[in-house]
């Protein structure tokens, strides 16, 4: 899976969706970018796809992939159409909060139900696991998946 994307701040919600299906994702917002030449800039120099809703950046970024709805169900599917892969993994592999990796723990903060394997982000250390949140996310790419 070594597609990686920059999303810009139209379609920020996907960038969780996509860190949770173990893309590479970073989001404009979180680096500060909202000039369109800025974006382009980093979308090009990070070896990135940009993923936007913004027709004129689209069509001036090489690569781009326009979306067009505005929901997340529709975008998911938008992008299954381009040829991604919209599939949660076995076990998480990225932070969907910051964009790191994530690795298994012993460690449990003490709201992490029992009996769950926890993992912790490298770099902000906020933990996961498998829990409501992640059954929703598969539940909205099932519904996107048919």
């Amino acid at each position: 899976m070594p597609r990686q994307f920059l999303l810009d701040v139209m379609v920020g919600k996907l960038a969780t969706y996509l860190r949770m299906c173990g893309y590479d994702t970073m989001y404009a917002g979180d680096e500060g970018l909202e000039a369109d030449a800025a974006i382009r800039e980093r979308a090009q120099t990070s070896g990135r796809t940009l993923v936007t809703r913004d027709r004129a950046l689209a069509a001036s970024t090489e690569g781009a992939i326009l979306l067009t709805d505005r929901e997340i169900e529709g975008q998911l599917a938008e992008l299954r159409d381009q040829g991604v892969d919209i599939d949660l993994p076995t076990e998480p592999e990225r932070c969907s909060v910051c964009n790191g990796r994530v690795d298994a723990v012993d460690e449990r903060p003490e709201h992490a139900p029992d009996g769950v394997q926890v993992w912790q982000c490298r770099d902000c250390g906020q933990y996961f696991w498998k829990g409501s949140h992640w059954e929703q996310v598969q539940e909205t790419i099932d519904d996107v998946s048919g």
